[in-house]
């Protein structure tokens, strides 16, 4: 597995915990409202699995996850704020949220030679692979960017079909991307998604018809 140590491949398997776990329960409350919902638990656990997948690709030298975390990261954060739970944060913790990332990015920036050097020259992952790995985050990320514009202009937190059409999407760049890398935490990570994508998508369509057909 490239080299890395196990224990940095463990904290890349928990973040993926996470996500998995926040699509877990996102599917479970969408089956018994028969309705796609978008709770604050799935929020909270967001954050948890960012927050520790933002850390794995530093110790991997791997800038296409460090890009895709780093973008949806904040936007985690702001539907928190959305489902009101941001404000009850003790004032500690919300700095440590807000500013660890950016204390990192700018820890890996301090020196921009051997930044390039690490992540752009990095010999476990080609130029191109770098650069497919980063389309395949930044569309797999874009599903937060169109979640929240949506979720702007609704003024309420919401995961829309087009949120679930993207991840398909960005999901499978990913694991292919994955494969590529031999990244068994971007492979099996990506891998459940899949399902729990499908369904969302089928009952987002269920719903619109059942709706459609009472008009």
């Amino acid at each position: 597995m490239q080299g890395s140590p196990a224990w940095v491949y463990a904290i890349g398997f928990l973040a993926q915990a996470f996500f998995s776990a926040r699509l877990l329960y996102q599917w479970i409350v969408t089956e018994k409202a028969k309705k796609v919902l978008s709770p604050a638990a799935f929020w909270v656990l967001s954050i948890f699995g960012s927050y520790l997948l933002f850390i794995y690709g530093v110790l991997r030298n791997d800038f296409a996850i460090i890009l895709g975390q780093f973008i949806s990261y904040y936007i985690y954060l702001w539907n928190l704020d959305l489902k009101g739970l941001w404000k009850g944060l003790p004032f500690a913790l919300k700095s440590i949220l807000l500013l660890t990332p950016l204390a990192a990015t700018f820890f890996l920036m301090r020196d921009i030679p051997a930044f390039a050097a690490a992540f752009f020259q990095n010999k476990n992952v080609p130029f191109w692979l770098l650069v497919f790995g980063s389309v395949g985050q930044v569309l797999f990320t874009f599903r937060f960017i169109y979640q929240w514009i949506y979720s702007t202009h609704r003024r309420e937190s919401a995961l829309p079909i087009g949120f679930w059409v993207i991840s398909l999407l960005g999901s499978a760049s990913i694991i292919a991307y994955g494969i590529f890398r031999l990244d068994p935490v971007l492979i099996l990570g990506q891998s459940f998604g899949f399902v729990a994508y499908i369904r969302n998508i089928m009952i987002d369509y269920s719903n619109k018809k059942h709706i459609s057909d009472e008009e």
